[in-house]
């Protein structure tokens, strides 16, 4: 008995190339929309938008400097221009990189970060931390607050393609083929 418990266990260790497709599947089947259309909200009108934020892109990733300035985005600074820019090309590029397998690694090491400062954002900027239910805390009997068990998985997808890569079935692995090992 043990040793065919030990046969089959020893058959899924070396399914590496699984759990990065894996991986790779489970982002895009509960992430990458959710990432698409959080960037669709960030863009302002017509093609210009993606250069031009819409009002609610700095509320959403600046709320409290909006406040401050009434929701006059002229009085905030090209710093913050260039955050929300960024942020909401991110919420684009980063998601179909990981989806297609392209710059894997590098790709879900950037959404860590985005959903580490998207975690702090929804706390500080946006008061998450007055409410015990949206901060939530590990080891109790509740799964569902929306930073720290939620987002705990988020990163754990992404922590398993910063380690595995993409695997085979992707852009990563059919340029590798492509280059001659060193």
């Amino acid at each position: 008995m043990i040793s065919l418990y030990a046969s089959l266990t020893d058959r899924l260790s070396r399914a590496d190339w699984l759990l990065a497709t894996l991986a790779r599947f489970v982002f895009a089947a509960t992430l990458l929309m959710y990432f698409w259309v959080s960037g669709l909200t960030k863009l302002g009108e017509g093609v210009l938008g993606l250069f031009q934020p819409s009002v609610g892109a700095y509320a959403q990733i600046f709320p409290k400097a909006m406040e401050a300035v009434t929701y006059d985005v002229t009085q905030l600074s090209i710093f913050h221009w260039a955050v929300v820019v960024a942020g909401t090309w991110a919420e684009f590029i980063l998601p179909a990189l990981i989806v297609v397998g392209l710059l894997t690694r590098l790709s879900a090491l950037g959404m860590i970060g985005f959903v580490i400062v998207q975690s702090l954002t929804d706390l500080i900027g946006h008061g998450g931390l007055e409410h015990k239910e949206t901060f939530g805390a590990w080891f109790d009997r509740f799964p569902d607050s929306a930073i720290l068990d939620q987002r705990a998985f988020w990163i754990f997808v992404l922590l398993v393609l910063v380690i595995k890569g993409a695997g085979p079935l992707s852009f990563d692995a059919a340029l590798k083929r492509r280059v001659p090992e060193a």
